[in-house]
């Protein structure tokens, strides 16, 4: 049975993982060829939520890459991929406004977010060595600093489950804005919910893989015990 989750936990992460990028894939294939009837630009977009929140200090650039876009807090700017910033579908304008939900989250204080920052370079730290320490333990047969290495990939876990609240409010809160300003109507806005609904989708896949590597490494911790 143990050999059975050993081998079988990575087909099973593999598979949601795949699921959910191809839900995402196909989403934003679909609503990235439905222009929106205001017209607006994802750029546009973007610019009007942050004025609207005061936010003007807060650049919006262009960034290579397909669906690179993202909110640096150090540097203050929202980064929308090229056919995010140059584009006026739904999906280019829904992006921008869950990227601008991320600005806002910042502006406020929202408390995930914060801690979420506050976790990224001790997940650095333990992902860069995790994994290390788990192999030299079994090596040397010191199963308790193996159990360490495991301690240590939990912070990722930890990570990963505090990002899902800063995605689904960033969504939200993207939502309201492309609400109330008109960028959306009524009918638009159902697609973009979908296309928002299967991002989100993604990091609940990512939470999900996570817990199973760390279940198999766990395995083989139990199973380097069992062995002495």
């Amino acid at each position: 049975m143990s050999e059975l989750l050993y081998y079988g936990l990575p087909l099973l992460g593999l598979a949601i993982t795949s699921f959910a990028q191809l839900k995402i894939t196909t989403n934003y294939s679909k609503y990235k060829g439905v222009r929106a009837k205001s017209g607006k630009r994802g750029a546009e977009v973007a610019r009007m939520i942050l004025d609207k929140h005061g936010l003007r200090n807060i650049a919006v650039e262009e960034v290579a890459g397909n669906l690179t876009d993202h909110y640096d807090p150090t540097k203050k700017v929202v980064r929308l991929s090229t056919d995010i910033y140059s584009g006026s579908s739904i999906a280019s304008v829904s992006v921008a406004a869950h990227e601008c939900g991320h600005a806002i989250q910042d502006k406020v204080g929202y408390t995930p977010m914060r801690i979420r920052s506050a976790l990224v370079p001790v997940v650095n730290f333990s992902t860069k060595i995790g994994y290390l320490v788990i192999v030299i333990g079994l090596i040397l047969g010191f199963l308790k600093l193996a159990v360490i290495g495991l301690i240590l990939l939990l912070s990722m876990l930890l990570f990963q489950l505090v990002t899902l609240p800063v995605e689904f409010d960033a969504s939200r809160r993207g939502k309201i804005e492309l609400d109330e300003l008109g960028i959306l109507d009524s009918s638009e806005q159902k697609g973009s919910a979908k296309m928002l609904s299967a991002a989100a989708f993604t990091y609940v896949a990512s939470v999900l893989s996570t817990l199973l590597q760390i279940l198999r490494m766990a395995l083989m911790v139990m199973g380097g015990r069992n062995k002495r």
